[in-house]
């Protein structure tokens, strides 16, 4: 399968689609985290990501279908890392049906392609620490635990 996956820029054509998989993420997230709010609920605005310059929205399309995407953000590095600018890379989805045949490597290869020809050396993602799927999948790509964000509520 993966040898008849393409990969390519998200257009706006490809928005309905996009935004249905942006639901699949949050219903995804959900069970980690109890502070998301009640449908309905937006992570990203698709059309900004999409024609920012600093950015990139990548599909990945199986018979003319997409079945994941991804994105890469340029974003300004904290003042005290030996780095100014690194690409965050977020909206990683693939459907359901498509998982396991590395399609979400070929997305973040992509990625890296396109921080990497910008100059960007540091590549960052966030991902919940119950979420052992995504980081076993994020392991296999080369990513590395870094930082574990922590939490405290005293909502009842």
């Amino acid at each position: 399968m993966t040898e008849e996956i393409v990969i390519r820029k998200a257009v706006d054509a490809d928005l309905e689609v996009l935004l249905a998989m942006e639901q699949g993420v949050i219903t995804a997230e959900r069970p980690y985290d109890p502070t998301i709010k009640e449908n309905p609920v937006h992570y990203y605005d698709l059309k900004d990501l999409m024609a920012n310059p600093k950015a990139i929205l990548l599909v990945a399309l199986y018979k003319e279908k997409i079945v994941s995407c991804g994105y890469a953000l340029e974003k300004a590095a904290r003042s005290y890392l030996d780095h100014d600018t690194y690409a965050y890379l977020g909206f990683m989805f693939t459907v359901s049906d498509y998982r396991g045949h590395g399609i979400n490597k070929q997305i973040i290869e992509g990625l890296k392609e396109w921080a990497y020809s910008r100059g960007l050396s540091e590549i960052r993602l966030t991902v919940y620490s119950d979420n052992h799927p995504a980081i076993r999948a994020y392991e296999k790509v080369g990513f590395k635990s870094h930082m574990i964000e922590m939490r405290i509520s005293n909502k009842q």
